[in-house]
C-alpha cells in the first residue's frame, strides 16, 4: 500500500524539482488515503492537495512534487501540512 506526502518548494530555494524534499520543503501534506499503484498515488495526491487551502494558495514561484511512498514512511497514518503554516491537519 502506497499514501502520497505532498511537497510545496519554492523555485528560489530548490530551482530544480528533483531536490525538493522534506527538509526543505515549505510545506508538507499527507494524503490519508492509501493506493495500490503509483500511477493511483500521484493522481489522487494532486487531487487532494487541489482541494485543500494549502493547494488552492500556491504562489507564483512555488512547484508541488507528489511522493508516494509505502504506508508505514508515512507520520502516525494522519494528514499533516508542517511549513510555513506550522503543524496542522490538512482538512
Amino acid at each position: 500500500m502506497l499514501t502520497a506526502m505532498i511537497l510545496i518548494c519554492s523555485l528560489a530555494n530548490t530551482p530544480n524539482i528533483a531536490d525538493c524534499k522534506q527538509t526543505n520543503a515549505l510545506d508538507v501534506v499527507w494524503v490519508p488515503e492509501t493506493f495500490l499503484n503509483p500511477v493511483m498515488c500521484f493522481i489522487r495526491g494532486q487531487a487532494y492537495l487541489a482541494n485543500t487551502e494549502v493547494g488552492r494558495d500556491l504562489a507564483e514561484n512555488e512547484r508541488v512534487k507528489v511522493v508516494c511512498l509505502r504506508r508505514q514512511a508515512e507520520v502516525q497514518g494522519d494528514t499533516t501540512v508542517a511549513g510555513r503554516h506550522g503543524w496542522r491537519r490538512a482538512d
